[in-house]
């Protein structure tokens, strides 16, 4: 592990010279999202389980911005340092190993996952949408859709030879995950069928926990969308260690 730090500190210091930039791709996206919905579609909404549609929407953009963040950066960000500016191949040089460069990477998406969702949920609270004290646990619950997001990102990093396959990843997954994961329109709305299909999409149990945490909505099947989520990211964690493992050793 200590080599993995050692690979979040060069990226920290990479961030920190370009914090502005990210800012602006991984938090307006979101922002826009909500001031169009919230204010825009909401205003033609009923109320949703006794809240207003912008209440509703709101913890879902926390969610939404964490997983942009660690999807992005694992995907796009782990492709250009992987095959445009070889920086994997020349931290391999010193003394580090494969496992300590994809935790590094894990670790960073994950870092950016939980400051740009902080950022969203400051907004969220300013317009006073946030009701509940115990909002004050969704960063620290972002760190495990975070590890989970940037996990599956470098899964199909290590599989795809071009940047432009990239938009696959993001048509057919990430964009299903946040069209049916809950955000806009209760789950329950939707068919049986996709009801189920939603129990095996992150995006879903994380909005789940943003939305209780925010509203203070607490109850025990929180602990399973929890669970869910750490199963996940347990099961997959080796897989892109062995990708990135064939793709920088063979």
């Amino acid at each position: 592990m200590k080599g993995a730090f050692k690979i979040l500190n060069r990226h920290l210091k990479v961030f920190a010279r370009t914090w502005q930039h990210n800012l602006m791709f991984n938090v307006i996206e979101p922002l826009l999202y909500l001031s169009a919905m919230g204010f825009g579609l909401g205003a033609f909404v009923q109320q949703i389980d006794g809240m207003s549609y912008i209440q509703f929407i709101a913890p879902g953009m926390v969610a939404l911005s964490s997983m942009y963040s660690a999807t992005f950066e694992c995907t796009y960000g782990t492709f250009v340092r992987l095959h445009y500016q070889k920086a994997f191949q020349a931290l391999l040089a010193g003394p580090v190993t494969v496992k300590d460069v994809v935790i590094g990477e894990i670790l960073y998406a994950t870092f950016k996952s939980v400051v740009f969702g902080a950022v969203i949920l400051l907004v969220v609270t300013a317009l006073g949408q946030i009701k509940s004290i115990y909002a004050l646990l969704i960063p620290l619950f972002l760190i495990l859709p975070g590890i989970l997001f940037s996990t599956m990102a470098l899964c199909y990093t290590g599989v795809t030879s071009n940047i432009d396959y990239i938009n696959y990843y993001i048509t057919l997954a990430i964009m299903p995950f946040f069209l049916f994961g809950g955000l806009y329109f209760p789950v329950s709305a939707l068919p049986v069928w996709v009801q189920k299909a939603n129990l095996i999409n992150p995006l879903f149990h994380s909005v789940e926990v943003c939305r209780a945490l925010a509203l203070g909505q607490l109850s025990d099947t929180l602990w399973l969308h929890v669970l869910t989520l750490a199963v996940f990211a347990i099961i997959l964690l080796p897989l892109p260690i062995k990708l990135m493992t064939k793709k920088l050793i063979s």
